[in-house]
C-alpha cells in the first residue's frame, strides 16, 4: 500500500458514495428519514477535502481520520456506525496487512458496528452485506489470491439485494413494519457501493 493507491482507493470509494446521493436518498425516502444520500454526501466530500493529508498517512491512519470525519460529518445513524467501522478498522489494521491481516481486522470492526447498532445481521441493516463480505474474506478454499476483489465485489452487490424481501427490525424503517419490505436498504446500498469501488481500484 503505498501513497498513490491510497489514495486512489479513497477517491474511488468517496466519489462512488457521492455519485450515488440521488439513489441512496430515493432509497431512504422509501423507508426511512430520506436522507441518507445527502448525509452520505456530506461526509465524503469532506474526506475528499482532505484527500493528499489522508493519502500520505500510514494506512491505519488514514482510516482512523476518515472514521472522525463521517463520524462529525454525516448525521443520523450511519455516521457513528460507518465513522465506528472504519475507525475500527484503523486501530486493528497494521500498516502493510496481510489478507489475514485484512480479515481479522475487517472481523473486529464489523463486531464494533454491529455493538454501536445493537442490531445483527437479517435485520435490513448494513450488517446484511458486511457480514457476507466477511464471509468470503474467510474463505480459504485456494480462491482467495487475485480473483478475490471480484468475488467481494459480487458478494457485496449480492447481499445489497437480498435485504429487498427482508422486514426491518432496526432503525428507522422498523417503524413501518410490514411495510418495509420490497425496498432496498439504503445503508446496505451504501455498504456494497463503497466495497465494490474498493475492489475495482484493487482489481484494476
Amino acid at each position: 500500500m503505498d501513497a498513490a493507491l491510497q489514495k486512489q482507493l479513497i477517491e474511488a470509494v468517496a466519489n462512488t458514495v457521492i455519485a450515488h446521493a440521488e439513489e441512496l436518498t430515493t432509497l431512504d425516502q422509501a423507508i426511512g428519514d430520506g436522507d441518507h444520500g445527502l448525509n452520505m454526501k456530506r461526509g465524503f466530500e469532506a474526506v475528499l477535502s482532505d484527500i493528499d493529508g489522508l493519502s500520505a498517512k500510514p494506512l491505519p491512519d488514514a482510516l482512523k481520520a476518515i472514521g472522525t470525519q463521517l463520524v462529525m460529518k454525516v448525521g443520523g445513524a450511519s455516521g457513528p456506525l460507518y465513522g465506528t467501522f472504519f475507525m475500527t478498522l484503523g486501530k486493528t489494521l497494521p500498516p502493510d496487512p496481510t489478507a489475514e491481516d485484512v480479515a481479522r481486522a475487517f472481523e473486529l470492526a464489523l463486531e464494533a458496528t454491529r455493538a454501536r447498532g445493537k442490531s445483527e445481521a437479517g435485520q435490513k441493516t448494513l450488517l446484511d452485506v458486511l457480514t457476507p463480505v466477511l464471509d468470503e474474506l474467510r474463505q480459504g478454499d485456494g480462491n482467495s489470491g487475485a480473483d478475490l476483489p471480484a468475488r467481494l465485489k459480487a458478494r457485496a452487490l449480492a447481499a445489497a439485494e437480498t435485504t429487498v424481501p427482508m422486514k426491518a427490525v432496526r432503525g428507522r424503517a422498523s417503524f413501518l413494519g410490514d411495510r418495509s419490505i420490497g425496498h432496498m436498504d439504503p445503508g446496505a446500498r451504501s455498504s456494497s457501493l463503497m466495497i465494490a469501488a474498493a475492489c475495482d481500484v484493487l482489481e484494476g
